[in-house]
């Protein structure tokens, strides 16, 4: 039979408990007020959500990881997704779409054609489906790996990649379709792509 638990005992585990939050709250706050300053209308709600995002880390703190970002993503995102259904409610449906057209782009590109790459872009994103714009956003504005951004959108790595791949060709459709080349040109090589069969 183990020795019973002491008061030191619970106030050093409380210290360690906050202690650990403390560090994700560091390391991480900067990322999730990101995320959501960039899918939110304003600083202050977007704050209301990371600040939502890190109550909900410190009640279930023996599940956060030791690789907190994915999984602190994909709570603001749930909180988001509950905010917008009450925002749904209350105003009888409507809702703003993402704005893609103040993302980061080439600064050697002259004045007219960011402003025509900015509309192309625009509005090639906004007729995407949303879980199409969060998984290009995800890895392009937030800078996620697919393993890490699969943790966010609650689904495996092969999984994501394969959403990511099918993301891309509708958003290439989509400029195509407008006659810009712009999808072509900011096609990165880099980023992992599904296989055809699996993007099918």
């Amino acid at each position: 039979m183990g020795r019973p638990v002491t008061d030191l005992d619970r106030r050093l585990r409380a210290e360690i408990r906050a202690a650990r939050f403390e560090s994700v709250f560091r390391n991480a706050y900067p990322r999730v007020l990101a995320y959501a300053l960039r899918r939110t209308d304003d600083r202050h709600g977007a704050e209301e959500v990371a600040a939502e995002t890190f109550l909900i880390a410190w009640r279930r703190l023996d599940d956060v990881p030791a690789d907190s970002v994915p999984w602190l993503l994909g709570t603001a995102r749930k909180v988001l997704a509950n905010q917008r259904r009450s925002a749904r409610r209350r105003d009888g449906g409507l809702h703003a779409p993402l704005d893609a057209a103040e993302r980061a782009v080439d600064p050697t590109t002259s004045t007219a054609d960011l402003v025509a790459d900015r509309e192309a872009f625009a509005t090639a994103f906004a007729a995407l489906e949303e879980r199409d714009r969060e998984v290009l956003a995800l890895t392009a504005w937030e800078g996620l790996e697919p393993r890490e951004a699969a943790v966010v959108m609650d689904c495996t790595a092969t999984a994501f990649s394969v959403r990511l791949h099918r993301a891309r060709r509708r958003l290439m459709k989509e400029l195509r379709a407008s006659g810009h080349s712009l999808g072509d040109e900011h096609r990165n090589p880099g980023q992992p792509q599904a296989g055809a069969a699996e993007a099918r």
